[in-house]
């Protein structure tokens, strides 16, 4: 057995979901709630295949973020899971109640834009996910300004009014 730390592969600000499925019929439902859920979206999803071919399959609506979603796949290539990444412009918030719900959904590691490490345990079988480093070490506690400037934010990029 060996541990392997994955660093994600992306543009800074791209926003991307990380999960755990089990069947490849994962593929065509999270790209049917995802275009069903936030119409226009441009997305790319890769699918790690664990049994069968193993291959990775894929689905989305915007080739540069398919080829991103293979290429990460490929990288962390632990069977069952699934990475989606989101184009400019479409976040994590308003998708992941709804690919929770897919049937087939067995967890979500992550939903970030932040710098992700995805450590993975590799076996004589094969690679699984252990678990994410999401962003970076915390620098302290919020102040009032901190505070204000957190509540600003959400309201300028309208998820508070």
């Amino acid at each position: 057995m060996e541990i392997k730390i994955v660093k994600i592969e992306k543009p800074e600000d791209i926003n991307f979901i990380l999960g755990q499925t089990h069947f490849i019929k994962s593929v065509e439902d999270i790209h049917e709630a995802l275009v069903a859920a936030v119409p226009g979206i441009r997305f790319g999803l890769g699918f790690c295949e664990a049994s069968g071919k193993c291959l990775i399959r894929w689905s989305g609506t915007d080739e540069s973020l398919i080829e991103l979603a293979q290429k990460n796949a490929k990288n962390i290539a632990a069977g069952h899971s699934f990475i989606i990444f989101l184009g400019e412009g479409f976040y994590p918030l308003n998708v992941l109640n709804t690919i929770k719900m897919i049937p087939e959904v067995c967890r979500i590691f992550c939903a970030t834009a932040n710098p992700t490490e995805v450590i993975v345990v590799e076996t004589q079988q094969g690679r699984g996910i252990l678990g994410v480093v999401d962003g970076f070490f915390i620098k302290g506690i919020e102040d009032d300004d901190e505070i204000q400037w957190r509540k600003d934010l959400l309201r300028r990029i309208g998820y508070k009014f």
